[in-house]
């Protein structure tokens, strides 16, 4: 990605060719890697459990983790929310930032990892992460970070494809251990949190894109209280 996007000072701006990226080099080539690979990734439209779960929310400040093309971002703008956008892949943003182009709708888009990023603390009233490629690390820094985002009466929502962390490894293949999961995020709510959903349900998936084989989702819905 070539953009003045960054961690902290997210702007609305076209991509400039200064590069800002602030993470981890090796996910971000991963990551890039993986969308270059392909045309258009996912579908285009916004995930189910999203829609679903943001209809009875009033609009505020929202942060999208994890944004990838850009889908969820432009729905959340059209629907009146002050959408800031994060994803690690550059490539991704560069097609997310032409989708809000075109749509006419303004986002701020942070080229960073989560726990890099630097956002304001307790400053959203809506963190969505759907299906979140978070890595786990010793200290817990993006089970923190998705917390420490929400605003006091603000929603978290988790959703991620059930049974993903019990399935076995493949030889070569990926490990659902190195990731983030809702219970794990789950298990740091305290006294502070409501949590208003925890369940796993039939998924309602946007049709082709990757991922579409997956059938039930697990949503995570807390709310901070104070």
């Amino acid at each position: 990605m070539t953009d003045d996007i960054q961690a902290g000072s997210p702007t609305t701006d076209a991509p400039s060719p200064v590069d800002t990226y602030i993470g981890d080099p090796a996910e971000r080539a991963e990551w890039d890697r993986r969308y270059a690979d392909n045309g258009p990734l996912w579908s285009g439209r916004p995930n189910g459990a999203l829609v679903a779960e943001v209809a009875g929310l009033t609009p505020g400040r929202v942060l999208d983790v994890g944004c990838g093309e850009g889908a969820d971002a432009v729905w959340l703008a059209r629907g009146g929310w002050d959408v800031t956008a994060l994803e690690v892949s550059g490539v991704a943003l560069e097609r997310a930032a032409g989708h809000a182009r075109d749509a006419g709708v303004t986002v701020r888009w942070v080229h960073a990892g989560l726990a890099e990023a630097a956002l304001p603390p307790r400053s959203f009233d809506l963190v969505s992460a759907q299906y979140p490629a978070l890595l786990r690390t010793p200290d817990a820094a993006g089970e923190r970070a998705l917390l420490a985002a929400v605003a006091p009466g603000g929603v978290l929502l988790l959703v991620h494809h059930a049974g993903m962390d019990t399935q076995p490894v493949p030889e070569g293949g990926f490990d659902p251990a190195d990731y983030v999961w809702p219970s794990m995020v789950a298990a740091f709510l305290d006294e502070d949190w409501e949590v208003e959903v925890d369940e796993q349900r039939p998924r309602v998936a946007p049709e082709g894109g990757a991922g579409a084989h997956h059938t039930d989702d697990v949503v995570l819905r807390a709310r901070r209280l104070r």
